[in-house]
């Protein structure tokens, strides 16, 4: 450590250097992401009245970061540090829509099983919705993840790399008109990367 500048000597004993307490100034200044995403996530429930969720990519799998349910919400298949098949989830869509050829050939290869009604098992499909949201930056999932359940989601990207995460907002199939709430899922996403491109580094 001595030698990348973290430790300096003082009368002979090693002790912390002006580039560690830097490192860890750096550090206490940066929010998480959960954190960052909270206030925007509340304004869409509000503004929406649906459920609001926030999620990760983890291999082929999507992690349930904050969920900020509605009243009268329908019962998901998600909760806070659950893991769902990426593909069938609106999250996990907007997730893969935004990801490497090598990560969407692994979802691939390992089959799309079914785990609500209308999950999408072709690979066509698939490939053919990712295409769709890499164009418009919004996801939409119908009964895809569980029966009476809506969708719509919208990646978090920050920088040229893969996403970060992604938000959406979820209610009752017949209640909710997630083409009409899209935007404002897609507004809170780029909201949300604004404020964590802008977090010191």
């Amino acid at each position: 450590m001595q030698a990348n500048g973290f430790l300096e000597r003082y009368d002979g004993q090693l002790g912390l250097s002006l580039k560690m307490f830097e490192w860890g100034e750096r550090a206490s200044r940066r929010r998480s992401m959960r954190e960052v995403a909270l206030p925007y996530m509340a304004d869409l429930r509000e503004a929406t009245h649906q459920t609001i969720h926030l999620a990760i990519l983890d291999g082929t799998e999507v992690v349930y970061v904050e969920i900020l349910r509605a009243h009268d919400a329908p019962r998901f298949p998600s909760a806070v540090g659950r893991r769902l098949p990426a593909y069938a989830t609106g999250v996990g869509k907007a997730l893969l829509a935004g990801s490497s050829s090598d990560v969407i050939e692994t979802v691939l290869a390992a089959g799309l099983r079914r785990v609500g009604p209308r999950t999408i098992s072709a690979p066509g499909a698939l490939l053919s919705q990712l295409r769709r949201i890499s164009s418009t930056g919004i996801a939409y999932e119908y009964e895809e993840s569980a029966p009476g359940v809506a969708c719509v989601a919208s990646a978090v990207c920050v920088g040229h790399g893969p996403p970060v995460a992604a938000v959406s907002a979820s209610g009752w199939i017949g209640k909710v008109n997630i083409r009409r709430v899209g935007p404002a899922v897609h507004t809170t996403a780029l909201s949300i990367a604004r404020v964590l491109g802008s977090e010191p580094t």
